[in-house]
């Protein structure tokens, strides 16, 4: 099952944390940074599915070293749909944080100091819906969405951004 696939079940499961109310406050917080940064849906995406695969990346390098347990601690303490620069600082380092501006840059030709306001508010974004797939009774426990996320292999799977837009055409935004 594909993460979009996850994600919706999540939404539909009332024994999951992700639901309807929440997927609406993250695009009404999506569509303010468009607007307060005059950046299009389109490179909103765009930057969600770059800021998406750096946080996979270093989810993983932590699973890795730590475990699982780690890694659904740092998703259940970093996810906000409030603007994090602690989030940022916890899950790149700086030399990730310079990689990822760059990437967004050159993909976007967006001005760094616009990537460097925007990331604190994306990453906590992305941890936000990578949570609602855990357990309302045990956010600890297993999490099918987050595994999902994890597990992913560059096989053509969806990424955030591109889940992101699909859903947005489920709530009719």
């Amino acid at each position: 099952m594909g993460l979009l696939e996850q994600f919706m079940g999540a939404v539909n499961n009332p024994n999951q944390l992700a639901n309807v109310d929440q997927l609406a406050s993250i695009f009404g917080i999506l569509q303010q940074l468009s607007a307060n940064h005059n950046i299009d849906s389109g490179t909103v995406q765009t930057i969600l599915s770059i800021v998406s695969g750096y946080v996979r990346s270093s989810l993983q390098n932590t699973q890795n070293e730590s475990g699982s347990e780690q890694v659904q601690s740092l998703v259940n303490q970093y996810s906000s749909l409030v603007p994090s620069q602690e989030a940022v600082t916890a899950l790149l380092s700086s030399s990730q944080a310079v990689e990822i501006e760059q990437a967004i840059g050159e993909k976007t030709g967006l001005d760094p100091a616009i990537i460097q306001q925007i990331l604190p508010v994306l990453i906590p974004i992305v941890l936000n819906l990578l949570q609602s797939g855990a357990s309302t009774d045990n956010p600890q426990g297993a999490n099918p969405l987050l595994t999902s996320f994890l597990d992913a292999d560059g096989d053509g799977n969806l990424n955030i951004g591109d889940a992101m837009n699909l859903a947005s055409r489920f709530l009719g935004r």
